[in-house]
């Protein structure tokens, strides 16, 4: 049976080493809060702490930005090990792994699913159940690799997987995440927030969230993706011009229009909801 290793115990993290226990894999992890460990220990994620990384026939990287490519270019590996990393960019990762000659073969992730709370305590061993996963793909990137992560996550069920490129994930991801956790942010600041019990139904509840982020973590997702967060940032400042424009000239039909515009576009997303 081949060896797994998840470095970094968090609500992905965790919910991996769940997940993959739960289908018959013997996991191990580690994290740099032993507090962490011994949770998922308790709790039956994981069979050991992962002690020496290069033992591992597998290894999911589920740490921010820059640990992830910190481990990924001075962690040493078993040869030939499948690495994988789950952060929400893969250009500034690409760049760093693709550097020079690698022992292991890696294999970009990035898992649709979350919630509004991070940490061990918050990961499930059903978060990706028919949950979306991006897989990245390179010129360099192992196909035998990709095949058998498939495998691994087709036993955490998953739903649908997508493979693109690093910069396509990047583009795509500054909408629909980054984007989407900078709006709920800034939303929650009106100063009728903090009075407004009773006032709320589900749209609030919509809006609000994903508002209290992990500042630390997105941060770093926010600058290594800087160039097409920006692109969506200042796309959504321009469209909101239009309903600021309506209303200031008392205009009723601009206003009309431009939401029919809203409700036509929405129309026509694909997706589909747990």
């Amino acid at each position: 049976m081949k060896r797994i290793a998840i470095i970094g115990l968090g609500i992905i993290g965790g919910s991996i080493c769940a997940a993959l226990t739960k289908a018959g894999y013997a996991v191990d992890g580690t994290d740099i809060d032993e507090k962490t460990v011994t949770y998922a220990l308790n709790k039956g994620y994981i069979c050991g702490k992962a002690e020496d990384i290069s033992d591992y026939d597998v290894v999911f990287v589920a740490t921010p930005p820059r640990a992830t490519i910190n481990i990924l270019d001075t962690y040493s590996f078993k040869d030939g090990a499948i690495v994988c990393d789950i952060c929400g960019v893969k250009q500034a990762i690409e760049r760093v792994v693709y550097s020079k000659s690698r022992a292991y073969k890696y294999v970009g992730l990035h898992p649709m699913a979350g919630k509004e709370t991070s940490g061990i305590t918050s990961a499930s061993a059903e978060l990706f159940a028919m949950a979306n996963l991006v897989i990245v793909l390179a010129d360099k990137t192992d196909a035998s690799a990709v095949k058998e992560i498939k495998g691994d996550a087709k036993a955490m069920r998953f739903g649908k997987i997508v493979e693109c490129t690093a910069e396509e994930h990047d583009k795509k991801i500054a909408l629909t995440s980054q984007l989407a956790h900078v709006v709920s942010n800034a939303y929650v600041k009106s100063p009728q927030v903090a009075d407004c019990d009773g006032f709320t139904g589900g749209s609030f509840q919509d809006m609000t969230r994903i508002a209290g982020v992990d500042e630390g973590i997105w941060t770093e997702l926010y600058f290594h993706n800087r160039e097409y967060l920006l692109a969506e940032l200042n796309g959504l400042i321009a469209n909101l011009e239009a309903y600021k424009i309506a209303l200031e000239k008392e205009d009723e039909n601009a206003m009309k229009e431009t939401l029919k515009e809203g409700r036509l576009l929405r129309e026509n997303i694909k997706f589909k909801r747990k």
